[in-house]
Protein backbone atom coordinates (compact mmCIF):
# COMPACT_ATOMS: atom_id res chain seq x y z
CA UNK A 1 0.00 0.00 0.00
CA UNK A 2 0.91 3.52 -1.16
CA UNK A 3 2.60 5.17 2.50
CA UNK A 4 0.36 8.02 1.64
CA UNK A 5 -3.13 6.05 1.15
CA UNK A 6 -1.51 3.96 4.56
CA UNK A 7 -1.09 7.23 6.59
CA UNK A 8 -4.82 8.49 5.62
CA UNK A 9 -6.57 5.07 6.38
CA UNK A 10 -5.05 4.89 10.11
CA UNK A 11 -6.29 8.72 10.24
CA UNK A 12 -9.59 8.19 9.55
CA UNK A 13 -9.52 4.96 11.65
CA UNK A 14 -8.54 6.64 14.61
CA UNK A 15 -11.27 9.48 13.73
CA UNK A 16 -13.63 6.70 13.91
CA UNK A 17 -12.33 5.20 17.16
CA UNK A 18 -12.25 8.43 18.79
CA UNK A 19 -16.46 9.35 17.84
CA UNK A 20 -16.89 5.76 18.56
CA UNK A 21 -15.33 5.57 22.07
CA UNK A 22 -17.69 6.49 24.73
CA UNK A 23 -20.47 3.56 24.81
CA UNK A 24 -23.96 4.20 25.44
CA UNK A 25 -25.70 2.44 28.48
CA UNK A 26 -27.23 0.16 26.02
CA UNK A 27 -24.08 -0.63 24.27
CA UNK A 28 -22.74 -1.35 28.22
CA UNK A 29 -25.34 -3.93 28.85
CA UNK A 30 -24.91 -5.69 25.37
CA UNK A 31 -21.42 -6.21 26.10
CA UNK A 32 -22.08 -7.68 29.40
CA UNK A 33 -24.88 -9.56 27.98
CA UNK A 34 -21.90 -10.79 25.91
CA UNK A 35 -18.96 -11.47 28.04
CA UNK A 36 -20.55 -11.89 31.76
CA UNK A 37 -19.11 -15.43 32.45
CA UNK A 38 -22.13 -16.02 34.98
CA UNK A 39 -24.56 -15.61 32.06
CA UNK A 40 -22.45 -17.90 29.91
CA UNK A 41 -22.60 -20.67 32.62
CA UNK A 42 -26.06 -20.35 33.02
CA UNK A 43 -27.04 -20.70 29.17
CA UNK A 44 -24.40 -23.63 29.37
CA UNK A 45 -26.23 -25.33 31.89
CA UNK A 46 -29.78 -24.32 30.57
CA UNK A 47 -28.89 -26.08 27.41
CA UNK A 48 -27.68 -29.17 29.12
CA UNK A 49 -31.13 -29.08 31.34
CA UNK A 50 -32.78 -29.02 27.81
CA UNK A 51 -31.31 -31.55 26.78
CA UNK A 52 -31.59 -33.71 29.64
CA UNK A 53 -35.32 -33.54 29.17
CA UNK A 54 -35.33 -35.19 25.92
CA UNK A 55 -33.18 -38.22 27.05
CA UNK A 56 -36.31 -39.20 29.68
CA UNK A 57 -38.21 -40.83 26.19
CA UNK A 58 -35.57 -42.38 24.94
CA UNK A 59 -35.80 -46.45 24.36
CA UNK A 60 -34.41 -48.79 26.24
CA UNK A 61 -30.96 -49.93 25.24
CA UNK A 62 -31.43 -53.24 22.79
CA UNK A 63 -30.17 -56.49 24.92
CA UNK A 64 -28.26 -58.98 23.56
CA UNK A 65 -27.21 -62.50 25.13
CA UNK A 66 -25.37 -65.81 23.61
CA UNK A 67 -25.20 -68.79 25.96
CA UNK A 68 -23.14 -71.88 24.73
CA UNK A 69 -23.54 -75.01 25.92
CA UNK A 70 -20.95 -77.95 26.43
CA UNK A 71 -21.16 -81.69 26.85
CA UNK A 72 -19.24 -84.80 26.98
CA UNK A 73 -18.55 -85.94 23.71
CA UNK A 74 -18.76 -83.39 21.73
CA UNK A 75 -16.08 -81.29 20.38
CA UNK A 76 -16.73 -77.48 20.84
CA UNK A 77 -20.12 -76.51 21.12
CA UNK A 78 -22.70 -78.71 21.35
CA UNK A 79 -25.99 -76.38 21.72
CA UNK A 80 -26.22 -72.73 21.72
CA UNK A 81 -28.56 -69.75 22.52
CA UNK A 82 -29.13 -66.18 21.01
CA UNK A 83 -31.61 -64.08 22.83
CA UNK A 84 -31.90 -60.39 21.30
CA UNK A 85 -34.63 -58.16 23.43
CA UNK A 86 -36.01 -54.78 23.51
CA UNK A 87 -37.61 -53.09 26.09
CA UNK A 88 -40.14 -50.13 25.82
CA UNK A 89 -42.58 -48.54 28.11
CA UNK A 90 -46.63 -48.47 27.45
CA UNK A 91 -46.72 -46.27 24.46
CA UNK A 92 -49.31 -43.94 26.52
CA UNK A 93 -46.49 -42.90 28.62
CA UNK A 94 -44.20 -41.68 26.16
CA UNK A 95 -46.92 -39.52 24.81
CA UNK A 96 -47.02 -38.09 28.82
CA UNK A 97 -43.22 -37.89 29.26
CA UNK A 98 -42.85 -35.54 25.91
CA UNK A 99 -45.50 -33.43 27.01
CA UNK A 100 -43.65 -32.78 30.52
CA UNK A 101 -40.44 -32.39 28.17
CA UNK A 102 -41.85 -29.89 26.73
CA UNK A 103 -43.34 -27.92 29.95
CA UNK A 104 -40.01 -28.36 31.63
CA UNK A 105 -38.11 -26.74 28.53
CA UNK A 106 -40.00 -24.31 29.17
CA UNK A 107 -39.64 -23.60 32.72
CA UNK A 108 -36.06 -23.93 31.60
CA UNK A 109 -36.49 -21.33 29.23
CA UNK A 110 -38.12 -18.99 31.71
CA UNK A 111 -36.01 -19.52 34.41
CA UNK A 112 -32.86 -18.20 32.17
CA UNK A 113 -34.73 -15.28 30.89
CA UNK A 114 -35.33 -14.52 34.31
CA UNK A 115 -31.75 -14.87 35.23
CA UNK A 116 -30.63 -12.97 32.39
CA UNK A 117 -32.70 -10.11 33.31
CA UNK A 118 -31.71 -10.06 36.69
CA UNK A 119 -28.00 -9.86 35.94
CA UNK A 120 -28.67 -7.02 33.38
CA UNK A 121 -30.92 -5.05 36.14
CA UNK A 122 -27.94 -4.94 38.13
CA UNK A 123 -25.67 -3.95 35.52
CA UNK A 124 -28.00 -1.09 34.83
CA UNK A 125 -28.32 0.17 38.42
CA UNK A 126 -24.53 0.03 38.40
CA UNK A 127 -24.60 2.50 35.21
CA UNK A 128 -27.50 4.87 36.86
CA UNK A 129 -24.92 4.66 39.70
CA UNK A 130 -22.43 5.84 37.88
CA UNK A 131 -24.16 9.01 35.84
CA UNK A 132 -25.63 10.06 39.32
CA UNK A 133 -21.66 10.54 40.56
CA UNK A 134 -20.79 11.79 37.30
CA UNK A 135 -23.16 14.47 37.77
CA UNK A 136 -21.40 14.50 41.26
CA UNK A 137 -18.22 15.30 40.43
CA UNK A 138 -19.41 17.71 38.10
CA UNK A 139 -20.98 19.63 40.46
CA UNK A 140 -17.90 19.47 42.79
CA UNK A 141 -15.89 20.59 40.38
CA UNK A 142 -17.91 23.65 39.90
CA UNK A 143 -18.03 23.81 43.67
CA UNK A 144 -13.86 23.71 43.18
CA UNK A 145 -13.26 26.40 40.59
CA UNK A 146 -15.77 28.89 42.68
CA UNK A 147 -13.64 27.91 45.29
CA UNK A 148 -10.69 28.29 44.26
CA UNK A 149 -11.58 31.59 42.74
CA UNK A 150 -12.67 33.02 45.72
CA UNK A 151 -9.45 31.75 47.42
CA UNK A 152 -7.31 33.94 45.27
CA UNK A 153 -9.28 36.94 45.50
CA UNK A 154 -9.08 37.11 48.79
CA UNK A 155 -6.17 36.73 49.07
CA UNK A 156 -4.86 39.06 46.81
CA UNK A 157 -7.47 41.11 49.14
CA UNK A 158 -5.72 40.56 52.19
CA UNK A 159 -2.31 41.79 50.88
CA UNK A 160 -4.05 44.51 50.10
CA UNK A 161 -5.95 45.13 53.81
CA UNK A 162 -9.65 44.35 52.45
CA UNK A 163 -9.87 41.07 53.57
CA UNK A 164 -9.04 39.08 56.95
CA UNK A 165 -7.13 35.43 57.79
CA UNK A 166 -10.64 34.63 59.03
CA UNK A 167 -12.21 35.07 55.30
CA UNK A 168 -9.55 33.43 53.78
CA UNK A 169 -8.99 30.28 56.12
CA UNK A 170 -13.19 30.08 55.56
CA UNK A 171 -12.37 29.61 52.08
CA UNK A 172 -9.41 27.00 52.98
CA UNK A 173 -11.76 24.95 54.49
CA UNK A 174 -14.18 24.74 51.55
CA UNK A 175 -12.18 23.77 49.58
CA UNK A 176 -10.67 21.03 51.59
CA UNK A 177 -14.51 20.38 52.00
CA UNK A 178 -14.88 20.02 48.27
CA UNK A 179 -11.54 18.16 47.93
CA UNK A 180 -13.02 15.35 50.54
CA UNK A 181 -16.60 15.10 48.87
CA UNK A 182 -14.64 14.58 46.12
CA UNK A 183 -12.46 12.07 46.81
CA UNK A 184 -15.16 10.41 48.44
CA UNK A 185 -17.12 10.60 44.74
CA UNK A 186 -14.14 9.00 42.76
CA UNK A 187 -13.52 6.13 45.07
CA UNK A 188 -17.04 5.25 44.91
CA UNK A 189 -17.15 5.53 41.21
CA UNK A 190 -13.60 3.27 41.21
CA UNK A 191 -15.67 0.58 43.09
CA UNK A 192 -18.82 0.83 41.00
CA UNK A 193 -16.94 1.22 37.74
CA UNK A 194 -14.65 -1.99 38.93
CA UNK A 195 -18.07 -4.02 39.78
CA UNK A 196 -19.64 -3.28 35.96
CA UNK A 197 -16.01 -4.62 34.64
CA UNK A 198 -16.49 -7.48 36.47
CA UNK A 199 -19.42 -8.29 35.42
CA UNK A 200 -18.30 -7.59 31.52
CA UNK A 201 -15.79 -10.55 32.26
CA UNK A 202 -13.27 -7.70 33.34
CA UNK A 203 -13.09 -6.22 29.86
CA UNK A 204 -12.81 -2.73 29.32
CA UNK A 205 -15.15 -0.21 29.05
CA UNK A 206 -15.84 3.88 28.02
CA UNK A 207 -18.82 4.66 30.23
CA UNK A 208 -18.87 8.26 31.03
CA UNK A 209 -22.38 9.02 30.39
CA UNK A 210 -23.79 12.12 32.67
CA UNK A 211 -27.35 12.20 31.18
CA UNK A 212 -29.94 9.65 32.26
CA UNK A 213 -31.49 7.42 29.97
CA UNK A 214 -35.03 8.75 28.09
CA UNK A 215 -38.10 7.06 29.96
CA UNK A 216 -42.03 8.24 30.08
CA UNK A 217 -43.34 9.30 32.97
CA UNK A 218 -46.03 7.08 34.84
CA UNK A 219 -49.24 8.28 35.22
CA UNK A 220 -51.39 5.56 35.16
CA UNK A 221 -51.60 2.36 37.64
CA UNK A 222 -53.25 -0.09 35.13
CA UNK A 223 -50.59 0.93 32.32
CA UNK A 224 -47.73 -0.12 35.48
CA UNK A 225 -49.88 -3.03 36.41
CA UNK A 226 -50.15 -4.57 32.52
CA UNK A 227 -46.43 -3.69 32.32
CA UNK A 228 -45.10 -5.22 35.16
CA UNK A 229 -47.24 -8.27 35.76
CA UNK A 230 -47.84 -8.58 32.23
CA UNK A 231 -44.48 -8.93 31.18
CA UNK A 232 -42.72 -10.17 34.68
CA UNK A 233 -39.67 -13.19 34.13
CA UNK A 234 -39.71 -14.24 37.32
CA UNK A 235 -43.49 -14.85 37.28
CA UNK A 236 -43.37 -16.68 34.11
CA UNK A 237 -40.83 -18.92 35.31
CA UNK A 238 -42.75 -20.02 38.48
CA UNK A 239 -46.09 -20.47 35.95
CA UNK A 240 -43.99 -22.86 33.88
CA UNK A 241 -42.66 -24.58 36.47
CA UNK A 242 -45.81 -25.02 38.38
CA UNK A 243 -47.56 -26.54 34.54
CA UNK A 244 -44.43 -28.93 34.21
CA UNK A 245 -44.81 -29.79 37.83
CA UNK A 246 -48.30 -30.90 36.87
CA UNK A 247 -47.92 -32.87 34.33
CA UNK A 248 -45.20 -35.23 36.15
CA UNK A 249 -48.36 -35.88 38.14
CA UNK A 250 -49.93 -37.33 34.88
CA UNK A 251 -46.50 -39.17 33.96
CA UNK A 252 -46.73 -40.77 37.64
CA UNK A 253 -50.24 -42.03 37.13
CA UNK A 254 -49.05 -44.17 34.15
CA UNK A 255 -46.07 -45.44 36.08
CA UNK A 256 -48.38 -48.39 37.16
CA UNK A 257 -48.69 -49.38 32.96
CA UNK A 258 -46.80 -52.62 32.06
CA UNK A 259 -43.45 -52.50 30.61
CA UNK A 260 -43.28 -54.84 27.36
CA UNK A 261 -40.47 -56.60 25.59
CA UNK A 262 -40.10 -58.06 22.62
CA UNK A 263 -37.15 -60.01 21.05
CA UNK A 264 -35.81 -62.79 18.66
CA UNK A 265 -34.61 -66.26 20.06
CA UNK A 266 -32.62 -68.97 18.00
CA UNK A 267 -31.34 -72.16 19.39
CA UNK A 268 -28.70 -74.31 17.79
CA UNK A 269 -27.65 -77.87 18.42
CA UNK A 270 -25.57 -80.30 15.99
CA UNK A 271 -27.80 -80.87 13.99
CA UNK A 272 -31.43 -78.12 14.80
CA UNK A 273 -31.80 -74.94 14.43
CA UNK A 274 -35.00 -73.21 15.91
CA UNK A 275 -35.89 -69.64 15.40
CA UNK A 276 -38.69 -67.61 17.39
CA UNK A 277 -39.75 -64.62 19.26
CA UNK A 278 -39.77 -63.41 22.37
CA UNK A 279 -42.61 -61.59 24.35
CA UNK A 280 -42.53 -60.26 27.53
CA UNK A 281 -43.72 -57.38 29.92
CA UNK A 282 -42.80 -56.47 34.04
CA UNK A 283 -45.66 -55.22 35.92
CA UNK A 284 -44.37 -52.45 38.63
CA UNK A 285 -45.60 -53.36 41.43
CA UNK A 286 -42.90 -52.04 43.84
CA UNK A 287 -40.95 -49.38 41.44
CA UNK A 288 -43.77 -46.93 41.41
CA UNK A 289 -44.87 -47.03 44.73
CA UNK A 290 -45.54 -43.41 46.57
CA UNK A 291 -44.14 -41.99 42.92
CA UNK A 292 -47.85 -40.55 42.65
CA UNK A 293 -48.46 -38.59 45.76
CA UNK A 294 -44.07 -37.60 45.52
CA UNK A 295 -45.28 -35.62 41.99
CA UNK A 296 -48.27 -34.43 43.64
CA UNK A 297 -46.51 -32.65 46.70
CA UNK A 298 -44.37 -31.08 44.63
CA UNK A 299 -46.96 -30.03 41.90
CA UNK A 300 -48.50 -28.26 45.05
CA UNK A 301 -45.35 -27.02 45.95
CA UNK A 302 -44.71 -25.68 42.78
CA UNK A 303 -48.41 -24.04 42.52
CA UNK A 304 -47.66 -22.25 45.74
CA UNK A 305 -44.80 -20.65 44.93
CA UNK A 306 -46.22 -19.40 41.72
CA UNK A 307 -49.46 -17.91 43.48
CA UNK A 308 -46.65 -16.47 46.16
CA UNK A 309 -44.53 -14.99 43.09
CA UNK A 310 -47.42 -13.54 41.82
CA UNK A 311 -48.86 -11.83 45.06
CA UNK A 312 -45.89 -10.44 45.64
CA UNK A 313 -45.60 -8.69 42.38
CA UNK A 314 -48.96 -7.18 42.80
CA UNK A 315 -48.11 -5.75 45.84
CA UNK A 316 -44.89 -5.24 44.39
CA UNK A 317 -47.30 -2.65 41.55
CA UNK A 318 -48.90 -0.50 44.05
CA UNK A 319 -45.57 0.34 46.00
CA UNK A 320 -43.67 0.90 42.94
CA UNK A 321 -46.40 3.53 41.51
CA UNK A 322 -47.06 5.27 44.98
CA UNK A 323 -43.25 5.85 45.01
CA UNK A 324 -42.78 7.09 41.33
CA UNK A 325 -45.45 9.46 41.39
CA UNK A 326 -43.53 11.02 45.53
CA UNK A 327 -40.48 10.95 43.49
CA UNK A 328 -42.02 12.72 40.31
CA UNK A 329 -43.78 15.18 42.83
CA UNK A 330 -40.08 16.03 44.32
CA UNK A 331 -38.40 16.29 40.98
CA UNK A 332 -41.03 18.91 39.69
CA UNK A 333 -40.13 21.06 43.58
CA UNK A 334 -36.67 21.09 42.23
CA UNK A 335 -35.92 24.55 40.13
CA UNK A 336 -32.78 24.02 38.99
CA UNK A 337 -32.22 27.15 36.71
CA UNK A 338 -33.28 29.01 39.69
CA UNK A 339 -30.59 27.75 41.87
CA UNK A 340 -28.20 28.03 39.31
CA UNK A 341 -28.91 31.57 38.87
CA UNK A 342 -29.11 32.42 42.37
CA UNK A 343 -25.14 31.06 42.86
CA UNK A 344 -24.66 33.08 39.77
CA UNK A 345 -25.91 36.15 41.39
CA UNK A 346 -24.28 35.41 44.79
CA UNK A 347 -20.78 35.20 43.42
CA UNK A 348 -21.49 38.43 41.43
CA UNK A 349 -22.36 39.83 44.50
CA UNK A 350 -19.43 38.16 47.00
CA UNK A 351 -16.83 39.55 44.56
CA UNK A 352 -18.27 42.66 43.52
CA UNK A 353 -17.72 43.47 47.53
CA UNK A 354 -21.86 43.54 48.02
CA UNK A 355 -21.93 40.62 50.13
CA UNK A 356 -19.76 39.21 52.97
CA UNK A 357 -17.81 36.28 52.44
CA UNK A 358 -20.07 34.50 55.71
CA UNK A 359 -23.14 35.40 54.09
CA UNK A 360 -22.54 33.84 50.51
CA UNK A 361 -20.92 30.54 52.26
CA UNK A 362 -24.24 30.44 54.21
CA UNK A 363 -26.22 30.79 51.33
CA UNK A 364 -24.04 29.19 48.90
CA UNK A 365 -23.98 26.08 50.86
CA UNK A 366 -27.78 25.61 50.87
CA UNK A 367 -28.00 25.85 47.56
CA UNK A 368 -25.37 23.16 47.06
CA UNK A 369 -27.14 21.16 49.54
CA UNK A 370 -30.76 21.53 47.30
CA UNK A 371 -28.52 20.29 44.10
CA UNK A 372 -27.32 17.52 45.79
CA UNK A 373 -30.72 16.37 47.32
CA UNK A 374 -32.11 16.90 43.68
CA UNK A 375 -28.95 14.31 42.31
CA UNK A 376 -29.86 11.84 44.88
CA UNK A 377 -34.02 12.04 44.36
CA UNK A 378 -33.44 11.99 40.53
CA UNK A 379 -31.15 9.02 41.02
CA UNK A 380 -34.13 7.07 43.19
CA UNK A 381 -36.35 8.41 40.58
CA UNK A 382 -34.53 6.51 37.69
CA UNK A 383 -33.62 3.49 39.64
CA UNK A 384 -37.53 3.04 40.62
CA UNK A 385 -38.12 3.15 37.06
CA UNK A 386 -35.20 0.81 35.86
CA UNK A 387 -37.09 -1.72 38.51
CA UNK A 388 -40.32 -0.67 37.19
CA UNK A 389 -38.79 -1.21 33.54
CA UNK A 390 -37.06 -4.38 34.19
CA UNK A 391 -38.60 -6.73 31.91
CA UNK A 392 -37.58 -4.84 28.81
CA UNK A 393 -33.88 -5.53 28.90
Amino acid sequence: MNPMKRLITLAFAACLAGTAGAQTLDDVLRSIERNNKELQALGQQAEADRLATRTRNNLEDPRVEYSPFFTKGTSGVATSELVVTQGFDFPTLYAARASAARLQREAIDRRHAAARRDLLLTAKRLCLDLIRLNREARLLDERSRNANRLLELFEQRMKEGDAGILEVNKLKMERMNVQAEAARNTAAHRAALQELLALNGNLPLDFEATDYPQAEPVADLDALRDEMMGGDAALQAADATARAAAQEVAVSRQGWLPQLEIGYRRNTDLNERFNGFLVGGSLPLFANRKKTRIARAQAVSSQLLADDTRLKAEATVQGRFNELQQLQASLAAYDVPLMRHTLSLLYQAVTEGHLSLIDYCVEADGVYRNLQSQLDVEHQYQLTLAEVYKNRL
